[in-house]
């Protein structure tokens, strides 16, 4: 049981580093695009967390379910708030060319 929580543990410190190091190479300008894309992904989350958390094998495993997704759900809306600026920006522009 140990053995296995230890490989957990490594494979998400090593997914961490490699997370941090793809998003600082990301320039600017394409942040906000995978920022947008990056919601499926936290909706994938939710989804996985909200059957963690309907188990409820344990007290820890719903709870942290629970926290799961919460922030979930605050990625997710802070994504469309981000995506909704962006495209309002973009709107004003085209506006004004026409």
């Amino acid at each position: 049981m140990i053995e296995g929580l230890v490989e957990l543990l490594v494979v998400f410190v090593l997914a961490s580093f490699v997370g941090f190091e793809v998003i600082t190479k990301v320039p600017p300008t394409l942040h906000t695009p995978l920022m947008s894309g990056s919601n499926a992904i936290s909706g994938i989350t939710i989804l996985g967390a909200v059957v963690v958390a309907g188990r409820g094998d344990t007290r820890v495993a719903s709870i942290l379910g629970l926290v799961a997704v919460i922030f979930a759900m605050i990625n997710v809306s802070g994504g469309f708030m981000v995506t909704d600026r962006m495209l309002e920006m973009f709107k004003g522009k085209r506006q004004e060319q026409k």
